[in-house]
């Protein structure tokens, strides 16, 4: 997310002609799109790291469903 994040400032700044961005050349922000692809693309699916962050919202949900579970049955008796 942070590289996205900086793409869009970069254009953002590039495009407006601020300071020192406006000689920066479109080819570096491209590069820097074509890596974000790359990596959202291939490497994270290669790491796993796109199932990971389900597998971690999965648990999330389960651990408040059986907390949820046990309070409600706490407070019947």
């Amino acid at each position: 997310m942070p590289l996205i994040l900086l793409i869009a400032a970069l254009c953002g700044l590039r495009f407006f002609e601020v300071w020192r961005f406006a000689d920066l050349s479109w080819w570096y922000i491209v590069g820097l799109m074509v890596a974000a692809f790359i990596w959202f693309e291939f490497i994270e699916k290669m790491l796993g790291l796109d199932k990971k962050k389900a597998h971690n919202v999965d648990n999330q949900r389960r651990e408040a469903r059986v907390k949820n579970a046990f309070d409600k049955n706490g407070k019947r008796k």
